[in-house]
């Protein structure tokens, strides 16, 4: 047993029981959203999952040990702490949990705690990707990085629009990792439905995917998956409008030399200040429609096995 790693009462029986577990992240919770719309919005995506058939786990780094399911006091814990708590990726975790301390965990993060706990499906918001003029400032997530490790299933809304989508799928087409659109021929751009990329393949049932991931899985083919997801009509952005307010927001991220791990709170908060909060409902609402999707797609993969 790794002695970092604390995995619930819930999440360990249902992974024993072969029952559907969805990974949630954390960083959605301290970075993501503002108290008390973060903590509110945490547990609204546990209820989705449990709604439709599955085990929560969110996962966090609390006291130094990766946690595969919290409780909802530690969500709350989580959320009033907000931007105070580490942001945690790969590379800070050696330090954190060394120091026995708190870490929200990045969608590269969550992958790694999930795949240690047994879970092969992730629901979030949007990967991190390569950003605007990485030409120049080499600046990529290490999302990327992970997905092309990590045997986890990622259900996203796309990348997150204020990113190059176009250097972003080229770097997962050079890494390996398959982009799988769910009912979706095109990669879904955040808040927006369609981006102008296409994915790599389209498939319209959750049983479909969970096909796919466990022939990766039989496989031994290294590395996760993407599952693009386009927010639900209802809540979609409009394309022009989101791309002028994203052009607004990185001119003021340059313009105050916001970089590294503040950079995508920074340019978010300015997209909800633009959008006069709708951006932040769509956020919210995209998570929602993808904690479902994550779930259906648990229970077809625990079916099939």
């Amino acid at each position: 047993m790794n002695p970092y790693l604390s995995i619930s009462d819930e999440v360990r029986k249902a992974i024993a029981d072969n029952r559907p577990v969805v990974a949630l992240e954390s960083t959605i919770i301290s970075h993501g959203m503002p108290y008390p719309q973060n903590v509110e919005t945490a547990m609204r995506v546990e209820k989705t999952v449990r709604d439709n058939g599955a085990i929560p786990a969110t996962i966090a780094i609390l006291g130094g040990k990766l946690c595969a399911g919290i409780a909802p006091e530690q969500i709350e814990y989580l959320g009033k702490k907000g931007l105070t708590v580490n942001k945690a990726s790969r590379r800070d975790l050696p330090v954190l949990l060394a120091k026995k301390e708190d870490g929200a965990t990045t969608v590269a993060t969550t992958m790694i705690i999930a795949a240690l706990a047994g879970i092969r499906v992730f629901a979030t918001g949007g990967i991190g990707g390569v950003h605007r003029g990485a030409e120049t400032t080499m600046d990529i997530s290490a999302d990327l990085e992970e997905l092309a490790q990590t045997p986890v299933a990622v259900v996203c809304a796309g990348a997150k629009s204020i990113l190059d989508l176009g250097l972003t799928l080229e770097y997962l087409e050079t890494k390996g990792v398959p982009v799988i659109g769910y009912g979706t021929d095109e990669l879904p751009a955040f808040y927006c439905q369609k981006s102008g990329f296409p994915v790599d393949y389209r498939l319209d049932t959750p049983e479909q995917i969970a096909a796919a991931i466990h022939v990766k899985e039989a496989c031994h083919l290294a590395g996760g998956m993407l599952i693009a997801n386009p927010i639900p009509d209802a809540y979609a952005m409009p394309e022009t409008e989101m791309n002028a307010c994203i052009d607004q927001a990185v001119q003021a991220a340059a313009n105050q030399g916001v970089k590294g791990k503040a950079l995508t709170p920074f340019l978010l908060d300015k997209i909800k200040t633009l959008t006069d909060g709708r951006s932040l409902e769509a956020n919210i609402e995209l998570v929602l429609n993808n904690a479902v999707l994550g779930a259906r797609i648990a229970k077809a993969l625990c079916a099939i096995r």
